[in-house]
């Protein structure tokens, strides 16, 4: 297994936060989905958030993007407090959200999926529709036929390269390895850790499958009943037996 790359060479005193996370409740009805979540996803690294169903993942990524309203806490993106902002205004300010199930517009065609990308952001010129293209040549073969067409892994590409049309400062990535071969998931989890690397991409990952994201991660933090139970270097987690065992499955 290879081991987590670091995405930047600077020390952790000198890193910045893209995005904070304090304090963050949420609830559906009478459960409460998130409970004092807080954590902090730095500037050109990968963060992985850990858990088994039902830890929180999901709705922790929902709640930051503005989806699901939070109880109480903040979300802070470089510094500005975007804890009651509109889901519209995420994207303006920098925030890309890929939601677990790799939902495209089955009807458009590949292209004009990748329009939609670009619809908050104003003018996006060819060469960065080129852009994603060269990142994912597999979209090029199908740019003109409608979506419904692609496999899962097609799909999983399309709805990257449609968030990163919106040209985010972080991407929030929800279960992007659900359901695909291994093949695919090495080929777009190797794909995000060099835009990260090359980029300064930041990137928040949710994964189940907690060894593969860990194995690109800078960071893990690991979620339990909406909790947080554990926050460390990626290297530090996978090292931790008994945490693997008791969390993450492995």
């Amino acid at each position: 297994m290879a081991e987590p790359q670091g995405g930047t060479a600077l020390s952790g005193a000198e890193r910045t936060a893209v995005l904070e996370v304090r304090d963050l409740t949420s609830s559906y009805g009478p459960v409460r989905a998130l409970d004092g979540v807080s954590l902090r996803a730095e500037t050109g690294r990968i963060t992985a958030v850990l858990g088994a169903n039902g830890a929180g993942k999901t709705t922790l990524l929902r709640t930051i993007s503005g989806l699901v309203r939070c109880d109480r806490g903040q979300v802070l993106l470089d510094g500005e407090d975007i804890t009651r902002s509109p889901v519209e205004a995420m994207v303006t300010k920098g925030m890309a959200h890929v939601p677990e199930g790799r939902g495209v517009i089955a009807e458009l065609t590949v292209e004009e999926n990748l329009r939609v990308g670009a619809l908050f952001r104003g003018k996006v010129g060819r060469a960065e529709f080129d852009r994603v293209y060269e990142l994912f040549p597999r979209l090029t073969e199908r740019r003109n036929q409608p979506a419904h067409v692609l496999s899962g892994g097609e799909r999983q590409m399309l709805v990257i390269g449609r968030a990163l049309l919106a040209r985010p400062r972080i991407l929030l990535l929800d279960e992007p390895s659900l359901g695909l071969a291994p093949r695919i998931v090495a080929q777009i989890f190797g794909l995000v850790r060099r835009l990260v690397d090359a980029e300064g991409l930041s990137v928040l990952l949710v994964e189940q499958n907690a060894r593969s994201a860990l194995t690109v991660a800078d960071t893990g933090v690991v979620l339990n009943l909406g909790r947080v139970v554990a926050s460390e270097d990626a290297r530090t987690l996978l090292a931790d037996e008994g945490l693997r065992h008791a969390y993450l499955g492995f």
